[in-house]
């Protein structure tokens, strides 16, 4: 057998894998390959806080749509996903939100123990730069800017004063504080100082290029993970040419590809559901039924109110935000609402003429229960998986969305915010609540779930992140959360990255790891 030219394989340079790739190549001895699947980040666009949406459907763009949605009325719904060195953080519109305490904790019940509030916190503050100030819940030092909201024009008193009107805290809330539930505030970004996105590959990447034990290959695709006597001995790469190539590791193989590849990937290694492989002409490896399953998005709503203040249209998506629990049987933070006071510049080329100004809100499902699946859509790597969130399925979603409708125009008509109301343009008044919800609800772009922690018969992975059954083969992404977190998801995944570093250095000491390679 070929001897192993790295310690570890990173596949996927997003938010977790970027983080990896720089905790486990800081010492000198260990080798650490980190493969890419889209190009370098040296677009300009994608360091341009307001560029991103330009990149939609470019090459940077993975292009990923749905299946047809039965509660979307039918639709198809694009899934935007970075595929360039930084992933979904070289193309999202850079809100950062950890989630609510409550989703860790229930992580932690569920069976990822370790996973609870208390004990993410430190890694949330490792990454961290916090631009106000290191604090009992933030920190100061870390690779990854944070800021609230750099946009003068977006900050906006009408709403988050208006919030409080309705009795909810703010106007200056800190949801990634000591509660994230019933407050308004401005959104954090990672954006730095330069007002220049910091996606993971600026943060963690860039300021260690010239690491002589860290070697990265972009415009490389993954096509599956090499198994010998059920444990990880490297992958497989297709190289844009068609050719293929085995690279070996002594140690790990960690899977950082995200909630859409990386149950791909582990399929097409034969580890998944044994029907479903035997489909595709897979031989099985290990019998998981849960890879793929367990998936979980956020759904936006879009409400568009005339204004009676023309402001200029802003650089962000958004700046303002408001985190409730609308449904009494929610155990956490249901719903998210952003608030735009103006037109976001990055959507005007592709929106209608509205008429004159406006200001939008934003309602965020952000617990749903519908729960989707991502399958094979044959044996070949350079096709795509077939993504089926199943959005909508449950009414519970609709009725969050719904009770959406009816705090949005609370929250318009306080005293605060009729200064700036000028109409309810969209819905419109006598519209037919379920019918908006179903027909003009989206992504925003938060697929997790499909290798889930836990110790159930549908997890993946277990606490430590071990794919169970195969030795040195680990996932870190979004796909490992058991339930999405009540907010855009990239912090965790940060986060996720931090921990999954210290949990893989603390299983292989680098004495014992030199050792096995001079025997």
């Amino acid at each position: 057998m070929e001897q192993p030219g790295f310690d570890y394989i990173i596949v996927g340079a997003g938010a977790a894998g970027s983080v990896l790739a720089n905790r486990l190549s800081a010492d000198p001895q260990i080798q650490v390959l980190l493969i890419e699947a889209g190009s370098k980040d040296t677009e300009p666009a994608i360091h341009d806080p307001g560029g991103f949406v330009s990149l939609w459907g470019s090459d940077l763009d993975w292009n990923l749509s749905t299946t047809d949605q039965p509660g979307l009325g039918g639709r198809a719904i694009t899934i935007n996903q970075g595929k360039v060195l930084g992933g979904g953080t070289a193309i999202n519109a850079m809100m950062y939100v950890r989630g609510n305490p409550a989703n860790f904790n229930e992580w932690e019940a569920m069976g990822a123990t370790g996973w609870g509030y208390q004990s993410v916190l430190p890694y949330f503050k490792k990454s961290e730069n916090f631009a106000t100030g290191a604090s009992e819940f933030h920190a100061t030092g870390g690779e990854l800017s944070i800021r609230e909201c750099p946009d003068d024009v977006m900050r906006s008193d009408h709403f988050l004063i208006g919030a409080t009107q309705l009795g909810y805290d703010g106007p200056n809330w800190d949801y990634n504080g000591a509660r994230q539930e019933n407050g308004a505030g401005l959104l954090q970004f990672h954006i730095d100082k330069n007002n220049h996105r910091d996606s993971s590959a600026s943060a963690f990447l860039h300021n260690i290029s010239e690491r002589k034990n860290l070697t990265i290959y972009t415009n490389v695709l993954v096509s599956n993970v090499l198994i010998d006597d059920r444990k990880a001995i490297g992958v497989e790469l297709l190289a844009s040419a068609g050719n293929t190539e085995q690279v070996f590791c002594s140690k790990e193989v960690i899977l950082s590809a995200g909630a859409l590849h990386t149950p791909k990937i582990l399929l097409l290694s034969g580890i998944g559901p044994a029907n479903e492989l035997e489909q595709n002409g897979i031989p099985l490896v290990a019998d998981l039924p849960g890879v793929g399953k367990n998936l979980q998005d956020h759904l936006q709503l879009p409400m568009i109110y005339r204004s009676k203040i023309a402001m200029p249209n802003t650089t962000l998506l958004t700046g303002n935000a408001l985190f409730v629990k609308v449904r009494e049987e929610s155990s956490v933070v249901d719903l998210q609402i952003n608030f735009t006071p103006s037109l976001p510049e990055p959507l005007a080329p592709v929106l209608p003429d509205l008429g004159g100004p406006v200001c939008i809100f934003l309602p965020i499902l952000v617990q749903p229960k519908s729960r989707g699946e991502v399958t094979l859509r044959s044996a070949n790597p350079a096709d795509k998986p077939v993504v089926n969130p199943n959005y909508l399925d449950q009414e519970a979603d609709v009725e969050v969305l719904s009770k959406a409708v009816e705090l949005v125009r609370k929250l318009a008509n306080t005293p605060k915010f009729l200064e700036l109301n000028g109409g309810e343009m969209v819905p419109g008044a006598d519209a037919d609540i379920e019918a908006f919800v179903r027909s003009q609800s989206t992504t925003i772009w938060h697929p997790a779930g499909t290798c889930k922690m836990g110790t159930d018969a549908m997890s993946v992975v277990d606490a430590e992140l071990r794919v169970h059954g195969i030795q040195n083969l680990r996932v870190a992404d979004a796909s490992v959360m058991p339930t999405v977190t009540s907010g855009n998801t990239v912090a965790a995944c940060f986060m996720i990255g931090e921990k999954a570093a210290e949990m893989i250095l603390a299983a292989h000491p680098v004495a014992d790891l030199k050792k096995s390679l001079i025997d």
